[in-house]
């Protein structure tokens, strides 16, 4: 008897360890924005379907995702099998391989669905690198309970000089209301994705035409000191260390009367476990300075599979599952149309539920109205509207977004925070060799 216990347990222990050798374990990096959380709770749906795969979740605030994936995936390590990246890294990561490309992708999927524009911003040489979860660009988010209390009328295009006078009309800091509330936490995907649109629409570059930094341009200058003061007059408390989450969470509170920042917030606003602003919140096109250009951004947050990966089909069977069509029903069905993961499908925006939103068809005008390839007044030798795509503009960017925060908190001048800024970005270009 004893000995037949024994066999059993053995051979149960057997079965367990094939089990368990059979189980494919995906680590999937992604950031803390309310879309992807969504995506991780309703992933236990895909592992029920898929029994032999378990998900494992690095969910980490924007600045921290970007220096852990980058870290990760530029020495080879491996420690993730899905990526959450942009359109900034896919075309430089694509060209060095360190992506596994999207090929053969199933009919079923339909990829032709998904909008061109995002398709070709996440595509290198005709190769699509990343999925798209979801897409944005940036618009004006306003108040208009407020805006019509003090008989103020948005025109069609705003202009930075007029968001000024109404943050100054509406500033109520005694009753815990901002005139505005803008990003001011440093990192080139946080603070200077406002301040580099805002400073585009001064007529200002990253770069000029030798790839040599123009940070002590007067365009600059005007656009930074223009930053600083609307922010230290009319901002909240503590701005300089206010990101994307934090000044969205204020919006939502009720705290600001304007916020410029990305349209894929808009949903959030309408949902009334997290928002106080279901009523009262509008939107419109982001501001402009002297010149149009560069007001808008276009951004896509994706799914990508490091070329490290030793389970990529699988990780693509994932992804797939997070980004099609049935996955946008099922979040509406859990959460109302508003929750679903914007700016990708062109059938989410057939849907009578959803394109009724007054987010929706505005979010798709300022996504068309995002010009890459023109986004400065003067020219320059880089593509991109907040960043250039190069690999070296992490490095300066997150250089420039340290020195105007510092600025923002009276750290330094504005003039201090760019002739630091320049200084920096000149010694990251001067190192890689482009002069």
């Amino acid at each position: 008897m004893k000995l037949r216990m024994l066999c059993a347990a053995f051979a149960a222990a057997l079965l367990g360890t094939a089990a368990q050798a059979q189980e494919t374990r995906l680590t999937i990096a992604t950031v803390n924005n309310p879309d992807m959380i969504v995506m991780q709770k309703l992933s236990g749906e895909y592992e029920k379907a898929n029994p032999g795969v378990k998900l494992d979740w690095v969910v980490l605030p924007e600045n921290e995702l970007r220096t852990k994936v980058t870290t990760d995936i530029a020495t080879k390590a491996g420690a993730y099998d899905i990526l959450t990246i942009g359109t900034y890294e896919v075309p430089i990561w694509g060209k060095l391989g360190w992506l596994t490309p999207f090929e053969n992708i199933p009919a079923d999927y339909d990829i032709e669905d998904v909008f061109p524009l995002v398709r070709t911003a996440l595509s290198l040489d005709d190769k699509l690198y990343a999925i798209p979860f979801y897409a944005e660009s940036s618009f004006l988010f306003y108040r208009k309970d407020l805006f019509e209390k003090a008989g103020i009328t948005m025109p069609e295009q705003p202009t930075w000089a007029q968001l000024e006078e109404w943050a100054a009309k509406l500033h109520d800091p005694a009753n815990k209301i901002y005139g505005t509330c803008q990003r001011g936490l440093p990192g080139w995907g946080e603070n200077m994705a406002i301040v580099g649109s805002l400073a585009n629409t001064f007529g200002a570059r990253y770069f000029d035409e030798s790839w040599k930094p123009d940070l002590l341009s007067p365009e600059w200058n005007q656009a930074v000191t223009f930053y600083v003061n609307l922010m230290n007059k009319y901002g909240p408390p503590g701005a300089a260390t206010n990101g994307h989450l934090e000044n969205r969470t204020l919006f939502a509170a009720g705290n600001c009367a304007t916020w410029v920042d990305a349209t894929s917030a808009a949903g959030y606003m309408f949902n009334p476990a997290e928002s106080k602003v279901v009523d009262t919140v509008a939107f419109a096109n982001a501001p402009i300075g002297t010149v149009p250009n560069g007001n808008h951004w276009l951004w896509s947050w994706a799914l990508a599979i490091p070329s490290t990966s030793p389970d990529a089909e699988e990780a693509k069977k994932f992804v797939y599952w997070a980004t099609n069509k049935d996955y946008i029903q099922t979040v509406a069905k859990a959460n109302g149309w508003a929750a679903v993961p914007p700016g990708t499908r062109k059938s989410t925006y057939a849907e009578p539920e959803y394109i009724k939103l007054p987010f929706a068809q505005k979010t798709l005008d300022a996504m068309n109205t995002a010009d890459p390839t023109k986004a400065t007044a003067k020219p320059v030798p880089y593509v991109g509207i907040t960043f250039a795509t190069i690999p070296e503009f992490q490095a300066v960017g997150t250089e420039i977004g340290k020195a105007v925060a510092g600025a923002l908190a009276g750290q330094t001048s504005v003039e201090e925070a760019l002739q630091n800024a320049q200084a920096a970005a000149d010694r990251i270009m001067q190192e890689a060799g482009y002069y």
